[in-house]
């Protein structure tokens, strides 16, 4: 099978559905498949290079509105028109941008199948807290976003939690649903050495009880909250520290950070900026416990890499894969807001050792059992062949 995924961009610091497309295309590949990705990306751009498959970058994106963040790019229109043909199947990848209705557009209507995954861009979560943009997006809706999701052969979801939470966001909704899960490859390479790669890098982490979050630096993951509970449980044991990985997108880290010094933990957080390879591996590797106190997330990517990793899993309700985290005993769930986030630390804390250990057992069973890509995967070309 030979199939095309359109996704924005793949510039890493775009998070899971990026990460996802390589998961995917990974394993495709190594069935027989032929898998290739087109982008809005300029052809110059630097995080190029590094992407482990064919990718066609058809801008540079020309930014239509600066207030909504929607880009253009005049050169997929045609290539669509050119190439379509040559797949069996086109993904597009995420939603609110140029890149889904310029392949409905091309598509709707040819004997090339398209199918969606939403990657949780449905959830009702936004319309909840930024009813100005969600306002802005039943603008578009209607004439755009509504017609690609009616017109795919199917609109693909991570988990039923997101399915259900799709339908709740604009009344004008209609689509072939199929959830055919989400997930990610057990970690590549030597953990112990892995490890010391990333405290070679931050020496001072040495011998201290690492909480471990990783994600994009924004006010949906919770980062505040996370950072005022750590401040409620650090005395409890000075060994304690949180490390903030990931990419500054919006400015927030500097805030962050001077409410840590208000807090007076600043000294007991080290923010790495964004991971990747051995040295994001090695963070997981060194850490006790995981945490993700989001307000919003459609599957968890790093929650799976933590998992994967044999790391119990504190995470919010938010967190749509939740339910089977707490199922499978692999963390501890709470509400997204600060008393849930000081209850799951605390809980955590107060865990008598074997108890601690077990739960790292069950993390990484609860990955093999849900969260592994392959049987992911299979679900999906079940859908794309039939």
């Amino acid at each position: 099978m030979r199939i095309l995924h359109l996704i924005s961009s793949v510039n890493p610091e775009g998070g899971g559905p990026i990460e996802g497309v390589k998961q995917i295309a990974r394993i495709a590949e190594g069935a027989g498949s032929i898998v290739e990705v087109a982008s809005m990306d300029d052809p110059s751009a630097p995080w190029l290079a590094a992407f482990p498959f064919k990718v066609h970058a058809l801008g540079p994106p020309r930014l239509l509105s600066k207030s909504i963040h929607y880009a253009y790019a005049p050169n997929l229109i045609p290539w669509l028109q050119a190439h379509h043909k040559n797949y069996d199947a086109i993904i597009i990848n995420g939603l609110w941008q140029y890149h889904g209705f310029a392949a409905w557009r091309v598509l709707h209507g040819s004997k090339t199948p398209y199918f969606v995954f939403t990657h949780g861009m449905l959830d009702p979560w936004f319309k909840r807290t930024y009813p100005f943009k969600h306002l802005k997006k039943w603008l578009y809706w209607p004439w755009a976003e509504y017609r690609v999701l009616r017109d795919a052969k199917a609109v693909l979801f991570t988990c039923e939690e997101e399915r259900i939470l799709a339908r709740q966001s604009f009344w004008l909704y209609r689509c072939n649903e199929e959830v055919v899960g989400y997930g990610t490859s057990a970690p590549p390479g030597d953990a112990a050495l892995q490890r010391e790669i990333f405290l070679n890098d931050y020496p001072e982490l040495r011998n201290k009880r690492l909480l471990f979050f990783i994600s994009r630096i924004h006010p949906k993951k919770g980062c505040d909250l996370l950072i005022e509970a750590f401040s409620r449980v650090a005395k409890a044991d000075p060994s304690l520290h949180l490390v903030m990985a990931g990419p500054d997108q919006i400015g927030w880290q500097a805030e962050l950070e001077a409410t840590s010094k208000l807090l007076g933990i600043a000294e007991r957080i080290t923010w790495t900026g964004m991971l990747s390879g051995d040295k994001k591996w090695g963070a997981y590797r060194a850490a006790v416990v995981f945490v993700l106190s989001s307000h919003q997330e459609n599957f968890g990517i790093v929650v799976a890499e933590a998992l994967a990793c044999g790391l119990p899993a504190l995470i919010s309700k938010r967190v749509n894969i939740w339910r089977e985290v707490e199922a499978e005993g692999a963390g501890i769930v709470a509400n997204d807001d600060l008393d849930g986030t000081i209850g799951m630390l605390k809980e955590w804390l107060n865990m008598k050792p074997e108890d601690q250990q077990k739960m790292k057992q069950n993390a990484l069973i609860c990955f093999t059992k849900h969260f592994e890509i392959s049987a992911a995967v299979k679900r999906l070309y079940s859908v794309l062949s039939r």
